[in-house]
């Protein structure tokens, strides 16, 4: 009897030998190029196993198996074996890079069609096609819910103008490179213009040439990412050909003659290792020259500004007059200032074995910029003995007709120099089945700053030797001093003369090292998912991150007294290093509940060394409703940890005042004694949203889809830089005793100040292949419309600021927050390929705008009583592409075809308004107020929606490899 049990199962054993057999085969695109990674399953089971880096794979499956081939980007393929033993299948590819999407997910990666998530998908191509200088610029005309502008002030802005996604601000939209973490940047805007108060990752210092394409998730990513996904996140992929490459020489100006802009970039491929791996490298090297557009300033404002009764020798209008007769722009340099950038990338594989492969990449970028402060006009900073500059004439000599030395005035610089790196190292394995994902990133952007044709107004320091009285008078009037503290007086440290009990110095440092600003971050990340199954996969996985933020301290100079005029620097009690780090991990289970119906689900758990533990969620499902037709849907919460920036950033900060020109403010932190115990102003903690979305997406023919989209987002407790806060008028206040010991004007903080309400419609409607003549015509519209973004409740305001009867979030700041970017933005585009020629015509609508700028007319309760709207405008762009040969392209972009620039308008609030605009005097005082006497005229002072520097001309040949 055991013989015979013991011949059964041979016979199993056998049998079921028989009926398992060994596959083999290749798999390659339609260009029979191998593809590498596609997922290959038995059907019906967990069985499976991905293409290697040649397209080869093995497989042991039943005899009767069917495998299913998929790759993202590609159709997807069945195939019956029928007792085959070689298999080699071309997968068809499905618009690859338009259907491409690996952001939104940490399970299997899916195509456009079958995510549950709004995504933007954009080629090189398409980026490269814009004409414009750097990739911030070129998503600008590409993505109607990405709005990003140069702001009108720009010392350290000038390095990095801000973004945001949906109107929510640069910090909620996080950056994946290659889906890992890029480093945030080290600047923290605190202009009065969209962006304040706020960080974000410096994305216009990536080379648009090492960009293989770019994933925008329009939708909560808190539960899969961590900290900052509240409006979405952008996945930037980099070239990974190991073969091809080109050349790029580009070069442009504006139709005013400035702006003159020459670049050259290389992009190329290498395989290594015998073809087992890669390597993709970019270089790119660029200079952009000034273009300025300064207003005509009105004499009458400027007098009434500078005009002081009690100055030894008051300005008269007839001095204001003279000088704007030979300046009219009052020396003013505002527009886009004169930038240069290296940028260098590295982006490689390597197989390692059958299932392992080790990743890399990596990037540096330098850029340099020179802007301008506001022109010091000779009325603005004077002579007069008891301002106490009678050394001006000797250090900032002019051409005045009257003024001693002819004195005429200076305009300060601001230069900064960046440096910007960040890398990744990694190992993609398999382990039975499971897919495991190992990496190290790290990252940081470092911004310091030099101060030039400046000098510093207020510093006084102690004599080092007394030289004498040169009068006679019995008092020592002239002194010496060691300005730089080495024990030596050089000829060219400071010489003073006294005169009574006021200092004039005779030599004043011109030039200043302000400091700067450096933030580094270190994340390990490990990621594991599986298909369990036809309907399950899961994905799992944790991060570290170690965040360092460091605020550079000046020299002495540049911050003693009041700091170098325009721009002051960081003072030892402002400076110092600051870091903190954080553990999260993250489940996410995805269900194929049938074919056509998906459910996905994300929770995350995060630790903060700084401010405690947050958990969040996400639920997404996608309900395929007919062969053309699909739904999609999630809801989320998500949460932000405020930025150390934010945290730990005090400074001396020159702001426009109306009506008072340039005054010195005061921005501290809420971690210093003054804001503690003093001011009682509470630390901050992270902000939590609550996202939801919905939408449809489909295809009516094989040629023409469409995509819309409903999104709504709540934010509670958002952090905010509060306005500007000043004296309540009461000598025994808290607050005007900071104000008067710190020789402020006011002072302002970042609080979770307001909750707030967004929500709105996003819309992609595309047909591609149109047969027109000889050529194929594609046609794009995409439009963003905010339907609600406003403050949530009323403002949390502390008791000492509630006291003084101030608020620091008003009207002002609310339009920064919620209407300086445009309602609603579309963006109608054509492209006709015929012969040798390629034509593309984009019309880029740009919605109103809303600001009500401080210094506008208010009522008792300072409720405003005008605003200002931006006019609704339509850029068009025009671009002609001409291939000379199989590597050469010609290519044209006219931006701005119709030299089309902002323009704004008052609009009334009450009857109060309608009277100021009934009144052309009226006009023009409330116009002077919020344009600087129009030296901002064309954009305000506050911001604008578009760029102001009209038509630009861009020509760029480039030579294929």
């Amino acid at each position: 009897m055991r013989k015979i049990k013991i011949l059964l199962l041979f016979f199993v054993c056998t049998a079921f030998a028989f009926a398992q057999q060994s596959i083999t085969g290749t798999v390659s695109d339609s260009n029979g190029a191998p593809l590498t990674g596609v997922n290959i399953i038995e059907k019906g089971t967990s069985n499976g196993t991905t293409s290697d880096f040649d397209g080869n794979f093995i497989i042991n499956v039943q005899q009767s198996a069917t495998l299913v081939f998929s790759y993202v980007g590609y159709e997807t393929q069945e195939f019956v074996i029928n007792g085959q033993s070689t298999v080699n299948i071309t997968l068809a590819d499905g618009e690859a890079l338009e259907e491409v999407i690996l952001v939104g997910t940490r399970t299997a990666p899916r195509s456009n069609a079958d995510t549950p998530l709004p995504v933007d998908v954009l080629g090189v191509k398409e980026l490269t096609s814009t004409g414009q200088a750097t990739f911030d610029k070129a998503l600008q005309y590409r993505i109607p819910s990405f709005n990003t502008v140069q702001t009108p002030v720009n010392d350290a802005t000038s390095l990095l103008d801000p973004y945001e996604i949906r109107n929510m601000g640069p910090s909620r939209t996080l950056i994946l490179i290659n889906g890992k973490r890029k480093n945030l940047s080290a600047l923290l805007y605190t202009q009065t213009s969209p962006g304040r108060g706020e960080t974000g990752t410096d994305i216009s210092a990536i080379p648009t040439d090492a960009i293989k394409r770019v994933e925008i998730l329009r939708d909560g990513a808190s539960a899969q990412y961590g900290s900052d996904a509240i409006a979405g996140v952008m996945n930037i992929i980099l070239k990974d050909s190991p073969e091809s490459g080109s050349a790029t020489i580009r070069t442009g100006i504006t139709s005013e003659g400035d702006g003159e802009m020459f670049g050259f970039s290389v992009n190329n491929g290498s395989p290594i290792s015998n073809g087992k791996g890669f390597v993709n490298y970019t270089i790119d090297f660029s200079k952009v020259n000034l273009a300025n557009r300064p207003g005509t300033v009105d004499a009458e404002g400027e007098f009434g500004d500078f005009f002081n009764p009690d100055a030894a020798v008051p300005i008269t209008l007839a001095d204001v007059q003279e000088f704007l007769s030979r300046r009219p722009d009052a020396g003013n340099v505002n527009g886009s200032p004169e930038t240069a950038a290296s940028k260098f990338l590295i982006n490689g594989g390597l197989n390692l074995s059958e299932n392992t492969e080790l990743y890399f990449n990596s990037a540096y970028v330098y850029k340099k910029v020179n802007s301008f402060a506001n022109y010091r006009t000779p009325y603005w900073r004077t002579l007069d003995v008891d301002e106490g500059f009678p050394y001006l004439a000797d250090f900032f000599p002019g051409n005045h007709p009257t003024n001693a030395g002819g004195y005429d005035g200076y305009v300060p610089t601001f230069e900064g120099l960046l440096n910007d790196y960040n890398g990744t190292v990694g190992i993609k394995t398999k382990i039975n089945d499971w897919n495991v994902d190992l990496s190290y990133t790290t990252g940081g952007n470092t911004q310091t700053y030099k101060v030039n044709n400046s000098h510093n107004r207020n510093s006084v320091l102690s004599p080092d030797t007394f030289l004498g009285d040169l009068n006679g008078n019995g008092i020592v009037d002239l002194v010496e001093y060691d300005l730089n503290g080495d024990g030596d007086i050089a000829p060219n440290e400071g010489v003073e003369l006294i005169q009574g009990t006021d200092i004039y110095r005779e030599n004043s440092q011109q030039s200043f090292d302000p400091g700067g600003t450096k933030f580094t971050h270190n994340v390990g990340n490990i990621d594991i998912s599986r298909i369990l199954s036809e309907k399950v996969s899961i994905g799992f996985g944790a991060e570290f991150r170690n965040e360092t933020f460091e605020v550079i301290e000046g020299e002495l100079a540049s911050y003693d007294g009041g700091g170098a005029d325009s721009f002051a620097g960081n003072s030892p009690e402002n400076s110092g290093k600051f870091n903190r780090y954080n553990f999260g991990g993250y489940f996410s289970l995805d269900y194929d509940v049938s074919k056509d119906f998906l459910l996905s689900a994300t929770v995350r758990t995060e630790n903060y060394s700084d401010f405690g533990n947050t958990f969040v969620y996400k639920l997404s499902s996608r309900l395929k409703l007919n062969d053309n037709l699909t739904a999609r849907a999630s809801v989320s919460s998500g949460f932000r940890a405020p930025t150390l920036h934010q945290i730990y950033t005090q400074k001396a900060q020159y702001s426009f005042v109306p009506g008072s020109g340039i005054q010195v403010g005061g921005l501290i932190n809420n971690v210093s004694t003054i804001a503690k115990s003093i001011l009682e102003i509470p630390e901050l903690d992270a902000e939590t949203s609550n996202n939801f979305t919905i939408g449809f997406g489909g295809k009516i023919t094989n040629t023409l889809s469409f995509t819309i989209d409903y999104y709504n987002i709540s934010v509670k407790d958002r952090i905010v830089l509060g306005t500007e806060i000043g004296p309540s008028g009461d000598s025994t206040n808290q607050l005007d005793i900071v104000l008067e010991n710190n020789n402020l004007s006011d002072l302002s903080f970042f609080s979770n100040a307001i909750d707030t309400k967004t929500s709105g419609i996003d819309v992609v409607l595309s047909q591609k292949n149109i047969v027109l003549g000889n050529g194929d015509l594609d046609l794009n519209l995409s439009g963003n419309y905010t339907i609600q973004n406003e403050r949530d409740g009323a403002v949390k305001n502390i008791p000492i600021v509630a006291n003084a009867n101030q608020s620091v979030v008003n009207q002002t700041q609310e339009a920064l927050f919620f209407t300086s970017r445009p309602r609603t933005k579309w963006i109608l585009g054509a492209n006709y390929d015929i012969n040798k020629f390629g034509f593309s015509l984009n019309n880029t609508y740009f919605g109103k705008t809303t600001f009500f700028q401080q210094g506008l007319s208010t009522d008792a309760n300072g409720i405003f009583n005008v605003r200002t709207e931006f006019t609704p405008k339509i850029v068009t762009d025009l671009g002609i592409n001409y291939n000379a040969s199989e590597k050469l392209t010609i290519a044209l972009n006219v931006n701005n075809l119709l030299n089309v620039l902002p323009e704004w308008s008052f609009k009334s609030e009450n009857a109060a308004g309608d009277a100021i605009l009934a009144d052309p005097a009226q006009v023009k005082d409330q116009s002077n107020l919020i344009t600087f006497n129009q030296r901002y005229s064309q954009m305000t002072y506050d911001g604008y929606h578009f760029s102001q520097l009209g038509t630009m001309f861009n020509l760029s040949l480039n030579y294929k490899f």
